[in-house]
């Protein structure tokens, strides 16, 4: 059984969305990112990072003890592997697929999370018509790249489905916010329509829809604490000797 510690944000669906078309049972462990959840000592074990997702598998492969993995891609590769599915182990298949699963995350999700940030931002920070312009301007760059890519080939690392997909999607759903006309993408449009009607992704992207934190419903104090918390971290002391 695999232990994912999670909340519904992007980054926790690329590994839902995994766990369900490899059909591996998992639990699902809540981490209220905006109560702090990711900052406790239990969690910081795990996750020296601070961030989720994270997962424990406890019957991992080759056997032995249970086996804790932090960051999106790592999980991914793991479980793809450990399942036989959507991530080829030939030299050529395995880093076609390994370099975009790199560049989702070091370009896709990284770029968009700012690009949204800043744009729901507005101006109660002062002007940020300068990091908005940047950011949407570099989303757009980025939807280009995918569009591109997937122009003269059906998933994005060629014919065969594979996590490289998985991993990109639950970032690119949101092109609306990011202030993108899908419309310049047609085979972006094509590929996202496509992989959005696989129940298995419908799945992954619906886990943990019960869980939610809507600021609208706090005050402007506790309003501010989350988004304190969650924007002006700062590097955590190390324990003493």
């Amino acid at each position: 059984m695999i232990d994912l510690y999670y909340w519904p944000t992007p980054n926790g669906k690329k590994v839902t969305i995994l766990l369900e078309e490899c059909g591996l049972p998992y639990n699902l462990i809540p981490l209220h990112i905006g109560r702090g959840d990711q900052f406790s000592p239990e969690f910081l074990k795990l996750n020296p990072n601070h961030r989720m997702p994270a997962l424990i598998d406890h019957e991992p492969m080759g056997g032995g003890a249970p086996l804790g993995i932090f960051e999106s891609g790592a999980m991914m590769m793991y479980i793809a592997e450990k399942a036989g599915k959507f991530f080829p182990q030939d030299p050529h298949g395995k880093y076609e697929v390994t370099q975009w699963v790199m560049w989702q995350m070091a370009n896709q999700g990284p770029k968009l999370g700012e690009c949204g940030h800043f744009r729901r931002l507005g101006e109660r920070e002062g002007d940020q018509s300068y990091a908005v312009r940047r950011f949407t301007d570099e989303a757009n760059r980025l939807y280009g790249v995918m569009n591109n890519r997937l122009y003269d080939r059906r998933y994005m690392a060629g014919e065969a489905y594979t996590i490289a997909d998985m991993i990109c999607y639950p970032w690119a759903v949101n092109w609306k916010a990011q202030g993108q006309d899908i419309e310049e993408f047609k085979h972006f449009k094509r590929w996202l329509a496509e992989i959005g009607e696989r129940p298995a992704v419908q799945r992954g992207m619906a886990a943990g829809s019960d869980l939610s934190m809507d600021l609208s419903k706090m005050t402007p104090e506790e309003q501010e604490k989350v988004r304190k918390m969650l924007y002006n971290q700062r590097a955590r002391p190390a324990p003493d000797a």
